[in-house]
């Protein structure tokens, strides 16, 4: 990040927006920023029809990742008179930028030139939108691959992120139908595979899977209980959600739709926050 903030002071820039090139044909899909020869903003398209290229580039347009620098007092001084305003609907990619760029000096960052020490080709200028279901499920399974796009391990790239002081992921039990293991997976802190099978899915943080369960093609958000002998396959299940032993997800595609969210474009399946499990009588 220390070169797309070198670069927002080196333009004297009130707000630097990150931005990825794409396909001049994929820009419709995306927010499409407008820049000069300087890559100074000077419009914004929204999923145009005819997205406008980067100079010089005319196969590519910027796309916005939603990533932004502010100077300090400017954003104070923009929120509060946005918050004053009625006819806001105080959105950052909506209000807020499209009002600054013909009074303030906006810049847009091209994130394919950051560079990391230790990262791969594919991995320069990763970014992916996840504003759908089939590509949030893509970009965590790409994680779990045994090379993977982007590469959580590169120290020299690190996360940051909290603390949460939790111990490490645990596997239990060693016996024909009651073993406890990981696959292609990644396993979080706090999580304990007590007996079942995880494979070529992602588990977040105090998860528990109990013993002849089956996780498969999924994600599993912190605190999610999986009790025994459930089988669950393509699902993302979001926090704090406890699945009933013996429960079935990702192989019965109508019984699926009747009991849950299923996707209609990834069928994958998709289980809220906090959802109660109806009582079996």
């Amino acid at each position: 990040i220390q070169q797309m903030v070198n670069f927002h002071i080196s333009n004297l820039a009130k707000v630097t927006i990150a931005a990825i090139p794409v396909p001049i044909n994929e820009a419709r899909q995306f927010g499409v920023i407008q820049v000069d020869a300087d890559n100074r903003v000077i419009g914004f398209q929204e999923k145009p029809e005819h997205p406008t290229p980067i100079p010089g580039r005319p196969d590519q347009a910027f796309a916005s990742m939603g990533n932004y620098i502010f100077n300090g007092p400017f954003l104070t001084d923009i929120l509060h008179t946005d918050a004053k305003n009625p006819e806001s609907s105080h959105d950052f990619g909506k209000d807020i930028l499209p009002s600054l760029y013909q009074d303030h000096p906006v810049f847009a960052y091209d994130f394919a030139r950051n560079r990391v020490p230790e990262i791969t080709e594919e991995e320069i200028g990763y970014w992916r939108d996840v504003g759908t279901i089939g590509s949030y499920w893509e970009a965590n399974m790409d994680l779990r691959n045994i090379k993977p796009v982007f590469n959580l391990y590169n120290l020299k790239w690190p996360i940051k992120t909290s603390g949460f002081g939790l111990p490490p992921a645990k596997f239990v039990f060693n016996q024909d139908g009651r073993r406890g293991q990981a696959v292609n997976s990644l396993v979080s802190e706090g999580s304990i595979i007590s007996g079942g099978i995880v494979q070529d899915s992602v588990v977040g943080r105090s998860v528990t899977v109990e013993s002849g369960a089956a996780i498969i093609n999924s994600i599993l958000m912190d605190r999610v209980r999986i009790g025994p002998d459930c089988k669950i396959n393509m699902a993302i299940i979001d926090k704090d959600v406890v699945v009933p032993a013996g429960t079935r997800m990702g192989y019965e595609p109508e019984e699926d739709k009747k009991r849950f969210h299923v996707d209609e474009e990834s069928n994958i399946i998709v289980v809220h926050k906090g959802y109660k499990f109806p009582k079996s009588n």
